[in-house]
């Protein structure tokens, strides 16, 4: 007999049971799911938008930049840094826990009936998740729903929305195992999401995946706008208090000095991805294109634990670099920004993930000593694979005993830096605040 569900802890350890599922690309399954709610996808607006990296962060700009314009804007991300709810969120505001359970108790029967049938059974946490996101947005009407793809793009559960626009932000080596060797083979399957005649906005890309991008678009009579082409992004410098500077040029003019609040220079990458999808919709919907919007909504963009400052005495940041190519641009922003400093390095990541190319990449840092790491979570860093280490490199078994050493002995000069798996960096940020950490980013 089925339990029922009465807490938000016990709502999210049912969505959490299907993990048992696993990671299932293919369509099959949400359809069948979503036939059963009377077809909420086509009920939602979406901007839909894929990417290696950089999904989130353009996510939160263009949130922001049209709840400035005044509309009412659902957003679906992955994974959650501070609470299980955030990843569905209506203007920035994460579903309650009343709504969260009210979609279980209504979720749960219907997926115990797909359960058995032997062709659709097995219905993982995202596509439950993907599901209850779109039914709540469809209850509430949004105006618009930003919706981050979770893996890759062609088979992922989000490729049921009828989106209004796309967007590819990046592509590099990720979940090779699912999307292919080759930066070409996951450029075609981050180019699924692109639909018959509905513009897709691309990021900086290098040339041969875009190729395979806009082969995808021609294909679909898709007008494409990229990076460098149809609109340009010219990164200024560093701002004084926290962020960078930007100039953004498309067929409207130049918006001269734009800022991010975010730290790094691939964040005015992604900002120029949003920018330029709010200029679309703009354009489909009759609204104004303003600069002061623009500005307004980058300055109020909120994205945790991406180049992060969590505080200024120690001076300690946090980035979620989960993969080869997200380290390598970590990696190039504190050689830019932190110049001088004795960085120390807290890192954890997941086996799944090219562990030796990110560590290479950390040890370059000058003046750097690296403090390797493992957390409860499945397929976690296994720490006896590390007996062979240089003097930059040390084991910590647990990372609670670690971090408090390295807060100890931090001194001026010092940057504590905490990166690798979005999962671990969230379990650490949690921590920091508790201790009474203070979030300074302006």
């Amino acid at each position: 007999m089925r339990r029922i569900i009465l807490t938000i802890e016990e709502a999210i350890a049912w969505i959490h049971s299907r993990k048992k599922f696993g990671s299932r690309p293919g369509l099959d399954r949400i359809q069948a799911l979503l036939t059963k709610l009377d077809h909420p996808e086509k009920k939602v607006s979406v901007i839909h938008i894929a990417g290696t990296n950089g999904k989130g962060s353009t996510v939160a700009y263009l949130r922001s930049i049209l709840i400035e314009a005044g509309l009412t804007v659902g957003s679906f991300t992955s994974p959650y840094i501070e609470e299980f709810n955030e990843r569905i969120a209506i203007d920035g505001k994460s579903i309650p826990d009343d709504e969260l359970i009210h979609y279980v108790k209504k979720f749960q029967p219907i997926v115990a009936k797909l359960d058995q049938e032997p062709a659709i059974s097995g219905i993982t946490e995202f596509e439950i998740l993907t599901a209850i996101m779109l039914d709540y947005f469809a209850a509430k009407k949004v105006d618009v729903a930003i919706v981050e793809v979770g893996l890759g793009g062609l088979l992922d559960s989000t490729n049921v929305v009828l989106p209004i626009l796309t967007a590819i932000t990046t592509i590099g080596y990720d979940h090779m195992d699912i999307l292919g060797d080759t930066l070409n083979e996951i450029a075609y399957q981050k180019a699924g999401i692109i639909k018959q005649n509905i513009p897709v906005v691309t990021g900086n890309i290098t040339k041969g995946p875009l190729i395979e991008i806009i082969e995808k678009a021609a294909a679909e009579t898709a007008k494409i706008y990229r990076y460098g082409e149809e609109y340009q992004v010219d990164y200024m410098r560093p701002d004084p208090t926290w962020g960078e500077l930007f100039n953004f040029t498309d067929r409207a003019g130049k918006f001269p000095a734009l800022k991010v609040p975010l730290l790094g220079r691939h964040q005015v990458e992604n900002a120029g991805v949003a920018i330029e999808l709010f200029h679309l919709y703009c354009e489909l919907k009759g609204l104004p294109f303003e600069e002061k919007t623009i500005q307004k909504g980058l300055l109020h963009a909120q994205w945790p634990a991406r180049m992060e400052k969590i505080s200024d005495e120690p001076l300690i940041v946090m980035d979620g670099a989960h993969n080869g190519h997200a380290m390598e641009r970590l990696v190039e922003n504190v050689k830019r920004e932190f110049r001088g400093y004795n960085v120390k390095i807290l890192f954890s990541a997941l086996e799944t993930k090219d562990v030796d190319h990110m560590l290479t990449q950390l040890a370059t840092i000058p003046n750097v000593k690296i403090y390797l790491t493992t957390f409860e979570y499945p397929k976690a860093l296994d720490l006896s694979r590390f007996d062979k280490l240089d003097s930059r490199f040390e084991v910590v078994s647990l990372w609670q005993f670690g971090l408090g050493e390295l807060l100890e002995t931090m001194e001026a000069g010092d940057l504590l830096l905490i990166t690798g798996s979005l999962y671990f960096v969230s379990e650490v940020r949690q921590l920091l605040l508790n201790l009474g950490g203070t979030n300074e980013k302006s």
